[in-house]
């Protein structure tokens, strides 16, 4: 149909190639969400090109200030170069580079008892890698095949070997991922072969196909009562180790950017376009039945949408960070039955030049003392008491990063790189310095001499660890 142009036309909007079905603006009145394939269009203003009456919509993006008090250019950021091959610095930091992918590294898990790291890609496998093999210079690995998709996402099942009276497949040595195409969850099972030569790994049974979006995360709760699939429209989507669907979530946030399971696995939580955190809790008769999902709190106090955020490892603490340019710290250990509010216990400022980082991640230490923070190909350590930036890690991988994971001793954070088809695993001195000053705070306040030396046992084997590493200083 020809188009007609009006004399109140502000601006004309191209991009889908399908029926657009809805419009609507945010509340803030900066950006427009339209509906069909969703675009989203940012900042719009209403600008004629010389010698040419026709509009385009442009963005109207200024640039913030970065971690070090300098503006910095958006080429500065951006490689024009072939996808993966951006150049990479070298880091004393690091501990490992872990090769063998052959297509690009979407996710990384490590396991609760810290033996494997589970890795998925676009090259149709799962691998698991042997943590103590990082220090040698060959890293073994057991590959597992997707058949006829690829994962974009793995996530381990609790390590349950002692239940296996229950007989359910999730449950045992297993681990399920998402799949690209099949747009559903895979659930694989790891068996030890019968002559005793190693490990093997088959593809049990797919979920059905539920999700009309693209799933952009799953997770399975430590109780290993339900598992969780989410969408990138507003659905989350819970179920029982069967794949049958128990209860179904909408996020009301416009879209979801991302969605876990608390390591307590009581909670499930959203973030979206909107700029709140939103958490449910997840509730189980004594007879282990799945009885009701409802409403727990909320995370309010960004100004813009969530791109990301993580658990404490005791489920207390969330990290979250935000289209504005920050980085928060809760404490959602609260009686939310008796409407008390979590608590925001720091704000930290992160390189926020907008339009550089598309896909931004956060997660905290499993003993909390830091925070690390992915922007584009550069990795960020945040104390995670005073928000204070302990070590600034640039061009980390030949392409942005795509996931980061702790080990559970903290002492390792793994870092994926996208088209680089490699992982990265990185030491924490960082943390062990922050795990130094608070145990040296500890010791200075205490008054029982039993507990001042333990406390100065500790600082001492914090200190040796700095020093084995080279890394004191």
């Amino acid at each position: 149909m020809p188009s007609v142009t009006h004399p109140l036309q502000a601006a004309s909007l191209a991009g889908h190639d399908a029926f657009v079905e809805g419009v609507e603006f945010s509340s803030n009145g900066k950006y427009i969400m339209s509906s069909s394939s969703v675009i989203l269009f940012i900042g719009l203003k209403s600008k004629k090109k010389k010698d040419d009456s026709s509009e385009t919509a442009t963005t109207d993006l200024e640039e913030k200030e970065s971690i070090n008090g300098e503006r910095k250019d958006k080429a500065k950021h951006s490689f024009k170069g072939k996808r993966g091959n951006a150049p990479v610095k070298t880091h004393r930091r690091q501990f490992a580079i872990l090769k063998g992918h052959t297509g690009d590294v979407y996710d990384l898990e490590f396991s609760l008892n810290g033996k494997y790291m589970a890795s998925t890609s676009q090259d149709r496998t799962v691998r698991l890698w042997s943590v103590k093999d990082f220090k040698e210079k060959e890293h073994k690995y057991i590959r597992a095949n997707v058949d006829f998709d690829h994962g974009t996402k793995v996530n381990f099942s609790p390590d349950s070997s002692e239940d296996t009276k229950q007989q359910q497949p999730v449950r045992f040595r297993a681990f399920i991922t998402a799949l690209a195409n099949g747009n559903t969850i895979r659930v694989f099972k790891v068996n030890k072969k019968k002559d005793g030569s190693g490990a093997s790994i088959t593809g049990e049974f797919d979920f059905p196909v539920k999700h009309s979006a693209e799933i952009i995360n799953i997770a399975v709760a430590s109780s290993g009562k339900f598992i969780m699939s989410c969408s990138r429209d507003t659905t989350i989507i819970l179920w029982n180790l069967k794949g049958e669907v128990l209860s179904i979530i909408d996020t009301r946030q416009m879209n979801n950017s991302f969605a876990s399971i608390s390591p307590c696995g009581k909670f499930v939580a959203s973030a979206g376009f909107t700029p709140d955190v939103k958490l449910w809790i997840v509730e189980f008769t004594k007879t282990d039945d799945f009885k009701q999902v409802s409403r727990a709190m909320e995370l309010k106090g960004h100004t813009a949408g969530v791109y990301h955020f993580s658990f404490s490892a005791d489920s207390t603490r969330m990290a979250t960070v935000s289209k504005d340019g920050t980085w928060k710290i809760w404490d959602i250990d609260v009686e939310f039955t008796k409407k008390q509010d979590p608590h925001l216990l720091i704000t930290g400022i992160y390189d926020a030049s907008f339009g550089v980082y598309n896909n931004m991640l956060i997660s905290m230490s499993p003993d909390a003392y830091v925070t690390a923070v992915a922007m584009g190909r550069t990795l960020g350590i945040f104390n995670t008491e005073n928000g204070n930036l302990e070590e600034l890690l640039e061009e980390v991988h030949g392409d942005d990063v795509t996931a980061i994971a702790w080990h559970p001793s903290s002492r390792y954070l793994a870092t994926a790189g996208g088209a680089d088809r490699q992982i990265r695993v990185w030491h924490n001195a960082a943390g062990i310095k922050v795990q130094i000053d608070d145990l040296q705070g500890r010791m200075y306040r205490a008054k029982n001499e039993n507990v001042k030396e333990r406390l100065e046992q500790q600082i001492l084997e914090a200190k040796s660890s700095l020093d084995k590493l080279n890394l004191i200083g």
